[in-house]
């Protein structure tokens, strides 16, 4: 298969394409080109894109990976010539389906090729699996190495130690391990099912066997609880005999008993003949009752009246003195205080006084004299005058104080704001004092015209003991007439109990009482259901375990089964083992063939360094020197080297499995010193297939020049 041209809008590419050529294509680009996105496109056109994968904190899964930067649909297409006819497979997004939808026609005629479809496309023309293509012709340098994959190991095995890639040993190994495993697989298969059968079969003898004996021990068991519940039901009719005795016996006793209370509630009842109605003793109680809780709470609340308020008095310097005549004498004080707080005139005159002093004692100085006693007598007169007001403005403040106890004039006026409040209490209160007596006193009136209704000159106490007396005659005649009624009800009762009676058919020597017997023959009623639903129970189960004579049938052939699934069984697994050693002696080839080749191209790769190359079943690699005597694991090499090595592997195998699918690079020649680069490019250039190399340097277009 050899690729012409590749199209895509995916990831990063909008509708850009790139154009290959047969043999060497070298794509030189710097990094965030868009190299490993070319890689992915075409693994995902070949193969399909995974829609079921999900990402992860670590990884992006690749339909998010790889969804188009512009929002556009994710699309592709590949024209290629496969077996001689020039292909064109296509895939479009369908449905919200990244890569959904795909077509394969033939580029010219536009015909559908009707050999590809969506699953097998890149297997068809590669002739691969995908993991396999990953592993083989597909290289990226964190992937050099070669690991284990079963669709690799099983084509190489097939290749190298048949010729070819039917796959008819490993089939014939599948169906004999499928039949192994048939015939036993840990706990499952024919031969597990066929013993547990026979397990069951013998299980199955075995319980009918104990489910036999179980119902013999039940039917003995039943025969004796009905010889007891038989004594049990004799015992019962004995007690009954002698409990219809003993109900004959107080019969009569009832019936004299009856009689005796008829005759005191007839006696009583002439006795009540003469008394007031019951009723109206019942109403006059309860009416004397009443007035009498209402004249002693009557009485108790006149006891509990409070008592008259007191008025409040105004506090001196007010005492005497109305509200408003206090409150004039406050607001004058207060001007009068003011008056004097803000007269100004004494200290103008204090001031020039002591001016006039300083300036009579300047005229002495300079011995005018006349002037200076003049200044002195006028100087002198203003400082009297203003000490003697000063005086009378400081004798005015302490009288204020004397008066009202404090010196600010705000305060003056606070007690008589408190007596205002207190007075419109007093006021409250007297009203309140004045309703509640007043109610009192109605009510107590109206009681008094009650008790004169009622009890006229009599005491109310003597009044309600009387009515209780007549009351408690009444209440004597009912329970004489209840016991009367009693009695009765007595006698009926126990006449209904009275039957005759036969005596028991056998002898009683049982001493049971008659709860205990009625409680002993429900529990033996119970206990036979029980066991007849045991044994109803068990012989289900028997009957539904078969014939025994079947089961031991049934034994038999499943014991002949067995003999014959543990033969199969050993036949099957020698013939696994011959066959394994068989594959085991061809698999001794299958490294040398792949080493070799491997072995050729590391040496061209190298140039001549490394002479020898060993190949393990793992794909592990050891290789020597020119110049060293034993062969080293790849650890022991330097990155470079490791990488050539597996890259020369990874040749080798591409060779074998994939001879006409194109070989794919992703920058897998980094860690390569020049001169080894050179050798490798010349060596993908004599590949006889198609070789796309995405690189970030520019050495290897040079060298390939």
């Amino acid at each position: 298969m050899r690729i012409y041209k590749m199209t895509a809008t995916f990831g990063k590419l909008q509708n850009e394409t790139l154009s290959l050529e047969p043999g060497l294509n070298i794509i030189t680009a710097q990094n965030e080109w868009g190299k490993s996105t070319w890689c992915a496109f075409l693994i995902a056109m070949l193969y399909g894109l995974d829609t079921r994968a999900k990402s992860t904190k670590t990884s992006l899964a690749d339909k998010e990976r790889y969804a188009p930067w512009s929002g556009a649909p994710m699309e592709g297409r590949i024209d290629l010539n496969w077996n001689g006819r020039d292909i064109t497979i296509e895939r479009r997004t369908r449905r919200r389906v990244p890569l959904g939808e795909f077509s394969a026609y033939e580029t010219e005629s536009g015909l559908p090729v009707e050999e590809l479809n969506a699953g097998n496309c890149g297997e068809v023309l590669l002739g691969v699996e995908q993991s396999v293509f990953r592993r083989a012709g597909f290289i990226r340098q964190a992937d050099l190495p070669l690991t284990q994959d079963e669709a690799l190991r099983r084509r190489l095995n097939a290749l190298v130690t048949t010729g070819d890639e039917s796959g008819a040993a490993d089939r014939l190994a599948e169906n004999l391990k499928s039949l192994k495993n048939a015939c036993r697989y840990n706990r499952t298969g024919l031969l597990p099912q066929a013993e547990r059968e026979r397990e069951t079969v013998c299980g199955k003898m075995e319980d009918y066997d104990r489910l036999d004996e179980q119902c013999g021990n039940l039917k003995q068991r039943l025969e004796e609880l009905r010889d007891w519940a038989s004594q049990l039901n004799n015992h019962a009719q004995a007690l009954e005999y002698a409990s219809s005795q003993e109900n004959a016996q107080r019969l009569h006793q009832a019936k004299e008993n009856l009689e005796q209370a008829e005759v005191e509630a007839r006696a009583l009842e002439e006795d009540c003949a003469v008394l007031p109605p019951r009723e109206e003793a019942e109403q006059k109680e309860k009416e004397l009752r009443a007035f009498r809780e209402s004249w002693n709470m009557v009485r108790l609340e006149k006891q509990r009246l409070p008592q008259h308020p007191e008025e409040p008095q105004l506090p001196p310097p007010f005492t005497g003195m109305r509200v408003e005549d206090a409150k004039r004498m406050v607001r004058a004080d207060v001007l009068r205080y003011t008056a004097d707080q803000r007269a100004k005139a004494p200290t103008v005159f204090l001031i020039l006084g002591l001016a006039g002093l300083a300036g009579a004692m300047l005229l002495m100085v300079l011995k005018v004299y006349i002037p200076a006693a003049v200044a002195l007598a006028a100087a002198l007169a203003a400082v009297i005058w203003s000490l003697r007001e000063k005086g009378q403005c400081r004798a005015h403040q302490e009288a204020f104080q004397k008066k009202y106890g404090c010196p600010e004039p705000q305060l003056w006026a606070e007690p008589i704001e408190a007596y205002e409040e207190q007075y419109s209490v007093y006021q409250e209160d007297l009203k309140a004092y004045r309703e509640s007596d007043s109610d009192v006193d109605v009510r107590y009136m109206m009681l008094q015209k009650k008790r004169d209704a009622l009890c006229g000159a009599q005491e109310p106490e003597m009044l309600i003991d009387y009515w209780q007396q007549v009351l408690k005659k009444w209440e004597i005649y009912s329970t004489a007439c209840r016991e009367a009624l009693r009695a009765k009800t007595h006698y009926d009762a126990i006449a209904s109990l009275v039957h005759p009676v036969e005596p028991p058919a056998k002898p009683d020597s049982l001493t049971y009482s008659e709860g205990d017997t009625t409680r002993l023959l429900a529990d033996c009623s119970a206990e036979e259901q029980r066991l007849l639903s045991r044994l109803g129970q068990y012989q289900g189960r028997m009957e539904a375990l078969g014939d025994r004579a079947a089961l031991e049938k049934q034994l038999t052939a499943c014991s002949q089964r067995v003999a014959r699934l543990e033969d199969t069984y050993a036949a099957v697994s020698i013939a696994l083992e011959t066959l394994a050693d068989a594959r085991a002696e061809l698999q001794r080839r299958f490294a040398p063939r792949i080493s070799k080749r491997a072995q050729a191209i590391l040496a061209s790769m190298t140039v001549g360094r490394y002479h020898s190359l060993t190949m393990g079943e793992d794909f592990s690699l050891q290789a020597g020197a020119g110049e060293e005597t034993t062969l080293r694991d790849s650890l022991w090499r330097s990155d470079g080297t490791m990488d050539q090595l597996y890259l020369a592997l990874r040749l080798a195998v591409a060779e074998e499995l994939t001879p006409e699918a194109p070989l794919v690079l992703d920058d897998a020649l980094v860690r390569f010193d020049d001169d080894r680069m050179a050798a490798t490019i010349q060596i993908l250039k004599e590949m006889p297939k198609q070789v796309i190399l995405f690189t970030c340097q520019s050495r290897e277009a040079e060298a390939a020049r």
